[in-house]
């Protein structure tokens, strides 16, 4: 019975590893994230999301239709309880190229943010603050991201809560001073997979003890809305993600980007003056004419 069950476990495992490979190809595919001669910077942090992500790009690198080149680069934030041997350990045996920055940040975050509120904006900062400064100047051209599908749908339902925009973690970003394109090759990858996957690898998972134990943070809000959804409709999540791939611009109501005011007007009518309806009124040629 236990030849059975490990078998069974054993298949589905398997199946796991090649849809998580799938997706993560797919996604590299249809955003042309990598491309011949690129060296990718791997952004790893220690937890389930960029061990998956190393791991599986790693696994693709030797059959991928193009050649590129794979670092691992961690930093060290100097948070309490930190173990600086661990990762270096695991790399180590892994045999992939790595660097590990040191910096500081707790102390910043620690000295700057008032205690009981929420550390995560600023830690964030600085953290891609190091980590781009980094891999511009020692000349990757893409950095890798552990960001996955569900990450991208509640950062999505983030901006339109409390920054009323309509936007999210795009797959392929070019960086605001434009010095990095950042790629986030788990897009396609449901966080539920990731876990499992990363638990069947046994990852030396180093828990974040700088804002692990804030409970009451908008995403996990937002995550905990998520889960709920899923939960009484099945797919839910995969299909606000499709979406996101899926904009009509003339259905929405951004008048950057679909022209709502020239909809429909005849070329001999002129429109009529949109500060003239924010008064209450026409221009005076228009009611002139009326």
């Amino acid at each position: 019975m236990n030849a059975v069950a490990d078998r069974k476990h054993s298949h589905e495992a398997a199946r796991l590893a090649k849809r998580l490979r799938h997706q993560v190809g797919q996604a590299i595919a249809d955003f042309n994230m990598i491309e011949e001669g690129d060296r990718v910077m791997v952004c790893l942090s220690g937890g389930k999301d960029s061990y998956t992500l190393l791991d599986i790009l790693l696994k693709l690198q030797a059959k991928a239709p193009v050649r590129f080149e794979i670092a691992a680069v961690h930093l060290d934030q100097k948070q309490p309880g930190y173990d600086p041997s661990v990762l270096p350990a695991w790399l180590g045996r892994l045999g992939v190229p790595f660097h590990i920055l040191e910096q500081d940040t707790y102390s910043v975050v620690k000295r700057v943010i008032p205690e009981g509120k929420t550390l995560c904006s600023l830690c964030s900062r600085l953290r891609r603050g190091s980590l781009y400064t980094y891999a511009a100047d020692a000349g990757y051209t893409k950095i890798a991201l552990g960001h996955h599908r569900d990450d991208i749908v509640e950062t999505l339902f983030l901006n339109m809560f409390h920054g009323a925009a309509l936007k999210t973690m795009p797959p392929k970003l070019r960086s605001d001073d434009g010095r990095n394109v950042l790629i986030r090759p788990l897009a396609y990858c449901a966080e539920a997979d990731i876990a499992e996957y990363a638990e069947q690898q046994a990852f030396p998972i180093m828990p974040c003890n700088l804002c692990g134990s804030q409970e009451n943070l908008q995403r996990k809000q937002v995550k905990a809305m998520l889960r709920e959804w899923d939960a009484k409709h099945p797919g839910r999540i995969e299909t606000i993600f499709r979406a996101i791939g899926n904009v009509r611009p003339s259905q929405l109501a951004d008048r950057e980007l679909f022209d709502f005011a020239g909809l429909g007007a005849r070329p001999e009518t002129p429109r009529t003056d949109a500060h003239a309806w924010l008064a209450g009124r026409v221009p005076e040629d228009e009611a002139a004419n009326a």
